[in-house]
């Protein structure tokens, strides 16, 4: 993929082209304006509309300054705004992928991700999953989670209830976000109220709010802070009545060498209030202080995964060391994926799987996603996640399971087959039927080339194929006579005999007779 340069400065009440990038299930709506050397992309917050935004003076000002010294980059997530208001609301995962379609079809290799409100999580995600496409993260108005990590069953039920009514409001006269999203705003321009209620319509309706705000409550990315690679800055107004500024310091104590900048103010939307403040302090960031150079995303790395006689994966020919997994829990959660070959598994069962006596679930789902983000990091993506499924791309992801199951000749199967399906993982339910599948595969494949060998007198051959075929299945009668009657026919009696024992003994396991070694010989 190439890099494309940016649409050039904004001409005087021009609003840029809506281009659409095609996701799985979706298009995704977005602008790209501005010529500046550094890309900021934006993650768009809980719901809004880049087309209509623009008739705000704040929005446009806001958006020009970006223009003045950045290619600029914004989008409308799925199921609002301009893109597919036809698609469900997608989860933290699922957008984590969308961000990536956009940038691939915007031709953006890598950018300063601008994080606001809603959309923090998702972004932190992000630039733990893909670092090589993030050159820095800014987060306004925003946390690795929303709201605290200890709430109790009642205050969960009493947010809830605020979101229920939120949404009841939205896009109404009755709508609170003018008021508390934007007070002074409001003060300043009252006309703005009755604005935002016709933007609240176009940008989300009632039913993808509720999903947007229940999603919202279980989003969390505090556990990928610590090992961030990137630089973060983080911008809060002290006293945001949306999101509480302690969110934004949790951020800049838990990620090494991150910026924090408390504003003074109490508005929620970044165009509101004392933009200049702000916008100085994150054009320093990334033109003065962020050093990067853009690159574009190269060819897509060959990414392989081995499970026939062990795990592992491999990135462009090169092994990926077990460090690099971060935890057992990322490994076993790759490995169930390959074990489903590119079927869904539910998050239900991935739950179950990684945590299996945590009784408190409720936060399963962001500890899912923390897992997932390596997983991806690691194949470079290759995850296909929704609210209710996870599965392996296998248009992305080579895996020696899928090779030995696509093989069309014998030859080929045996000689993809390596050893057992993840033979450290035998106790595991899920991975019994899949390793038994292999391995009947492989065996078939070895009976045929046998009886092949033996009809056309390949002597040698013949004994390597049925002591393999023994390795797959030591009560393979086929294979016993056939060795027995190679060593008689060697002039090794003894070695015959031998092999006669084996057999016997194999056979006695089943309480099976086997005939006489006369008999295996004579015949």
């Amino acid at each position: 993929m190439e890099e494309v340069a940016g649409a050039g400065p904004l001409a005087e009440g021009e609003v840029p082209p809506i281009r659409f990038a095609q996701a799985r299930g979706a298009r995704l709506a977005y602008q790209r304006f501005g010529a500046g050397s550094e890309t900021v992309v934006a993650i768009p917050p809980t719901a809004q509309n880049i087309e209509v935004s623009w008739e705000r003076p704040e929005i446009r000002g806001m958006l020009t300054r970006f223009a003045s010294f950045c290619t600029y980059l914004h989008f409308d997530k799925r199921g609002t705004g301009c893109s597919d208001r036809r698609s469900r609301v997608a989860d933290v995962d699922e957008r984590v992928e969308d961000l990536r379609a956009v940038m691939d079809d915007a031709g953006i290799g890598r950018a300063h991700l601008f994080g606001s409100s809603e959309g923090g999580p998702m972004t932190l995600l992000f630039a733990a999953t893909y670092p090589d496409r993030v050159a820095s993260v800014m987060l306004f108005g925003s946390g690795a989670s929303l709201h605290p990590a200890d709430l109790s069953e009642q205050e969960l039920a009493e947010l809830r209830t605020v979101h229920r009514l939120f949404a009841a409001a939205w896009g109404t006269p009755e709508s609170p976000v003018a008021h508390a999203f934007a007070p002074s705003l409001v003060a300043a321009d009252p006309s703005f109220v009755e604005w935002h209620q016709r933007y609240e319509r176009v940008a989300a309706s009632q039913d993808s709010l509720r999903d947007l705000l229940e999603l919202s409550i279980h989003m969390d990315a505090r556990e990928v802070l610590p090992a961030l690679a990137v630089p973060v800055m983080v911008i809060h107004r002290t006293e945001d009545r949306v999101v509480s500024v302690e969110r934004g310091r949790e951020v800049a104590e838990a990620v090494p060498d991150a910026v924090l900048l408390e504003q003074p103010g109490v508005d929620h939307f970044a165009y509101a209030g004392d933009v200049d403040g702000w916008m100085d302090a994150y054009e320093r960031f990334v033109t003065g202080q962020v050093r990067s150079t853009r690159v574009a995303a190269a060819t897509p790395p060959a990414v392989r995964i081995l499970t026939l006689g062990r795990f592992a994966a491999t990135v462009d020919g090169d092994e990926v060391p077990v460090s690099a997994w971060g935890s057992r829990l990322a490994r076993q959660l790759c490995k169930r994926l390959v074990a489903a070959r590119g079927w869904p598994v539910t998050r239900e069962e991935l739950f179950d799987l990684l945590w299996p006596d945590e009784v408190d679930r409720r936060r399963l789902g962001a500890r899912l996603s923390v897992q997932l983000s390596t997983v991806r990091r690691v194949l470079r993506g290759g995850v296909i996640a929704d609210r209710e499924t996870v599965r392996l791309d296998l248009e992305q992801v080579v895996t020696d399971l899928e090779d030995l199951h696509r093989a069309t000749d014998d030859a080929g199967t045996l000689d993809t087959y390596t050893g057992e399906f993840l033979p450290e993982d035998r106790y595991e339910g899920w991975a019994e039927p899949v390793r038994e599948a292999a391995r009947s595969r492989a065996a078939d494949a070895a009976r045929r080339l046998l009886a092949e060998a033996i009809a056309t007198g390949a002597t040698g051959r013949a004994g390597d194929l049925a002591r393999r075929l023994l390795s797959l299945d030591r009560y393979d009668e086929a294979a016993h006579r056939a060795l027995v009657r190679l060593a008689a026919g060697d002039g090794g009696l003894e070695a015959a005999r031998r092999a006669h024992d084996a057999w016997a003994a194999a056979m006695a396991e089943l309480d099976l007779p086997v005939p006489s070694l006369a008999d295996v010989i004579g015949s």
